[in-house]
């Protein structure tokens, strides 16, 4: 493990991190909202616009040429990196929320026929998700006149395959969940959860924007109709996304976006679209971006998805055995041992106070919902205070995350 911090936390390897916040060296623990990003990175998206920037696939041109090939080349990548097979595509977005929105209005919206999703359908969502995989299907459901129902967890805030083969009917025509929980870091058993709504005949999206960095799904192993991820939650740019899946579902998707790239054929009254992945990236996409997804990818990859795993899991639990020991704070989901995220509430102690504390000691957190709120107000609770890891993290921010809670505690009380 000491090899990996040294390969990944040397100076300019993340040139963010080396600065001071109130007089002290930052402790970035706010990784599950956004990773920071690595020089490399930043370099292959620097030379990509220093020399090659151009609009892609229209032109014949050698700029435009050159964008092109660097373009596919980073879906060439990410489809390596998250395991697509033949039978699968990938589709750029702005992120997570984008991708998941484009599955939930895709299925909902008509285009050259009916909605796909018709009235008394079914769609189940996990009661674990982010909004931006919660509200999507509510939306769904109201344009549609679908009906949603939710896969809830237990009182730790888990979810249990018996529970959701009671919720599957013949009517349930998708399942949503999360491969890990942002607002708990609850990591559900989303494999068994995907083949048992597959078997039923629903189509299956997951979430994946909370393991990608260290322990991404791959989707020639899963059940996965459609997998979302962003680039800034796995050392990437911001603004960039995926949505890959199987190329039968994904077809099933009406286009949102219409314009330039996706069309096929255009006459004055109508339109043919283009074969996917191109029908559903209308517009100029983000190639630099890109470029930088796929690099993030590969320096995953060259450090080690096994050995950020490991790191991720120790960190996670020096945190909550340090803070479960405090007086008064209670750990949420403390059995978890896949995720990189500790959530936490302290008892007298409002989280906002306690994320400005820390913040005076140089240690980023996160406070508030998490974009989880029926999550949250399912497990009885308000606004937490959650710390989550990167491979850059150390044993050494914890303890001093964990002496600052201790100390603000103090002052709190």
């Amino acid at each position: 493990m000491g090899d990996l911090l040294q390969r990944t936390t040397l100076p300019g390897v993340f040139p963010c991190l080396g600065q001071t916040v109130n007089g002290a060296p930052l402790a970035y623990l706010d990784n599950a909202a956004t990773t920071h990003i690595p020089l490399a990175v930043l370099d292959a998206m620097s030379a990509f616009e220093g020399r090659h920037r151009s609009n892609i696939h229209r032109g014949v041109h050698t700029l435009s040429q050159r964008a092109t090939d660097a373009f596919e080349q980073a879906r060439t990548d990410l489809k390596r990196f998250v395991g697509a097979g033949a039978a699968h595509e990938l589709v750029f977005t702005s992120g997570t929320t984008d991708a998941l929105n484009m599955v939930a209005n895709g299925l909902a919206a008509a285009g050259e026929g009916p909605a796909w999703l018709q009235p008394g359908d079914e769609l189940v969502v996990s009661g674990l998700e982010h909004h931006a995989n919660l509200v999507p299907w509510q939306q769904a459901a109201r344009r549609t006149g679908a009906r949603l129902r939710i896969l809830r967890p237990d009182a730790q805030g888990r979810l249990h395959v018996d529970d959701l083969a009671r919720l599957l009917t013949p009517r349930t025509m998708v399942f949503a969940v999360t491969a890990c929980a942002n607002a708990t870091g609850e990591r559900p058993p989303y494999e068994d959860l995907l083949a048992l709504a597959s078997e039923a005949g629903a189509l299956t999206v997951l979430d994946a924007a909370q393991a990608v960095a260290h322990e991404a799904p791959q989707l020639m192993a899963l059940a996965c109709d459609f997998m979302a991820f962003s680039g800034h939650k796995m050392y990437g740019p911001m603004g960039t996304g995926v949505l890959a899946g199987r190329r039968k579902s994904l077809e099933r998707l009406t286009p949102l976006r219409f314009g330039g790239d996706m069309v096929e054929r255009v006459g004055e009254q109508d339109a043919t679209f283009a074969p996917l992945p191109a029908r559903l990236e209308g517009g100029t996409p983000n190639v630099a971006g890109a470029v930088g997804l796929a690099g993030a990818a590969a320096f995953i990859e060259q450090t080690g998805r096994g050995a950020i795993d490991a790191h991720l899991r120790a960190l996670r639990a020096h945190a909550a055995n340090g803070l479960a020991a405090l007086d008064g704070v209670t750990v949420l989901a403390p059995h978890a041992r896949g995720s990189a995220i500790v959530s936490f509430v302290a008892r007298s102690a409002h989280p906002h106070d306690l994320g400005t504390l820390l913040d005076e000691r140089g240690i980023a957190v996160r406070t508030g919902h998490h974009c989880a709120q029926p999550l949250l107000d399912h497990l009885g609770l308000g606004p937490t205070t959650r710390a989550s890891f990167a491979l850059y993290n150390t044993h050494e921010e914890v303890e001093r995350l964990v002496a600052g809670v201790a100390q603000a505690l103090e002052v709190l009380r």
